[in-house]
């Protein structure tokens, strides 16, 4: 990708070992998202999704060093195994407070793999996008884990 990038976004491009239905699927069953969301060291014992274009999400990840951090948004764009765009809030002293972002998400399937792209803006200045990168990357490792788990139970 030659364009760049604006101080304010942030893009990380992931491959996963599973297709792109399942990889798909585990950003939009909270059984699922329990599973990954969240930096190392955190888990993620609550999400209430209503996976719909207007509906919400609520989720809360929690570590002993950071305590609970709840986010949620609205999903804004739904298509089955391809595109998911919705906005992300935290709701109490996360990382960047009451600031919505705009995350989109495309799933590209590859020879049994999936490349997915997530795009995530505004962010209010590049400290700010820069301290996301590592708990998404650190989330996206957690989440290769699992869809890679996921795929080996059903090929099996």
């Amino acid at each position: 990708m030659s364009a760049r990038l604006a101080d304010d976004e942030l893009l990380i491009t992931r491959t996963f070992d599973a297709p792109a239905s399942l990889v798909f699927a585990l950003w939009s069953k909270p059984e699922h998202m329990k599973r990954w969301m969240g930096p190392a060291n955190f888990t993620c014992p609550e999400v209430e999704i209503d996976f719909r274009v207007g509906g919400t999400y609520r989720a809360m990840i929690s570590s002993p060093a950071h305590g609970e951090n709840w986010f949620g948004g609205v999903y804004r764009e739904i298509v089955a195994n391809k595109r998911l765009v919705f906005t992300f809030t935290w709701d109490n002293d996360g990382p960047s407070p009451g600031v919505e972002t705009l995350v989109t998400i495309t799933f590209e399937e590859k020879s049994g793999k999936t490349v997915q792209t997530f795009h995530q803006r505004p962010f209010l200045n590049v400290e700010r996008r820069d301290s996301h990168v590592g708990g998404w990357t650190s989330a996206f490792d957690k989440l290769a884990a699992y869809a890679a788990q996921i795929a080996k139970e059903h090929s099996a």
